[in-house]
């Protein structure tokens, strides 16, 4: 077995004279000018390396230091930018709701100007039975607004519906196209009449509804012809707009006709109504 010497220097000591034994050297070297000399031979395989090593460390600390700063600078600057997104988003829509509004109201003045002899009241939809299509639905004027039961209602380019119902301060309507809705109407450029009908289904399926018993000469009636509202109608108004003649076909009895017609109104984003006033009623008397 190897014996430890007695007199065997720890590493550290060793350490620290061999740094103190550099110091000294380098003490020397610079003080004397020893250029060309064994110790700057020396100085040159041993410190130039360790001052390129500590260089390089300085140098990836400054790099990493300013990466981090630039990473920072870059988060904040993404976080402005992002709450200057939001914020402008924010305007964008509130734009595009106020431009949607001002059109619909546009809409009913145009609307108020195409039937300028019936007084109105305009109001806002509040709600409805629930579905795709406004077939029923609630408003926010009523009684006390001098609404009642079976006021016509208009919107959009033409006929909305029927007032079915009333409060003090709301009223619910019923619409052309909902199932149990059945509109006397007639061919405008013929006055051909026919019977609109209701139909929650053909709505989903093509967003048209149906017409039947239209009696008119052969081919007298075609597709685009406006459909309004008939004479004889004993709660709707004359001439009120109901739609459009999208397909019509000879019924087997070869004396009448039946098809489809698309709504003027778009029933599926209601907003504002108008309701007219003036009932079918007393204008008979």
């Amino acid at each position: 077995m190897k014996r430890k010497s007695k007199h065997s220097i720890p590493t550290k000591y060793t350490l620290m004279l061999l740094t103190g034994f550099c110091i000294i050297v380098m003490f020397v070297s610079f003080t004397l000018n020893l250029s060309g000399g064994p110790l700057n031979t020396i100085a040159g395989y041993v410190f130039v390396p360790m001052q390129k090593g500590i260089n390089q460390i300085g140098t990836w600390f400054v790099n990493k230091t300013n990466d981090l700063k630039s990473l920072r600078d870059v988060m904040q600057e993404n976080k402005e930018l992002q709450a200057k997104v939001d914020e402008l988003t924010q305007e964008l829509s509130t734009i595009k709701l106020e431009q949607y509004e001002l059109e619909n109201l546009r809409e009913l003045m145009e609307l108020d100007q195409k039937y300028p002899s019936y007084g109105k009241v305009a109001a806002r939809v509040i709600g409805n039975d629930g579905g795709n299509w406004f077939n029923t639905f609630l408003i926010d004027k009523g009684a006390n607004d001098g609404i009642e039961k079976d006021m016509n209602v208009i919107a959009g380019s033409g006929l909305v519906g029927i007032v079915i119902d009333t409060g003090p301060n709301y009223a619910k309507v019923r619409s052309i196209i909902d199932d149990a809705s059945n509109v006397s109407g007639m061919a405008l450029s013929t006055a051909d009449r026919c019977i609109v009908n209701g139909n929650l289904v053909s709505m989903n399926e093509k967003q048209v509804i149906g017409f039947t018993d239209l009696k008119c000469d052969d081919k007298a009636v075609k597709t685009g012809e406006q459909i309004v509202t008939s004479h004889i109608s004993d709660k709707y108004l004359e001439g009120i707009l109901i739609g459009y003649v999208s397909t019509i076909d000879r019924d087997p009895n070869n004396l009448t006709y039946s098809g489809t017609v698309t709504p003027a109104v778009d029933f599926q984003h209601l907003q504002e109504v108008l309701v007219i006033l003036d009932k079918k009623s007393i204008q008979k008397k």
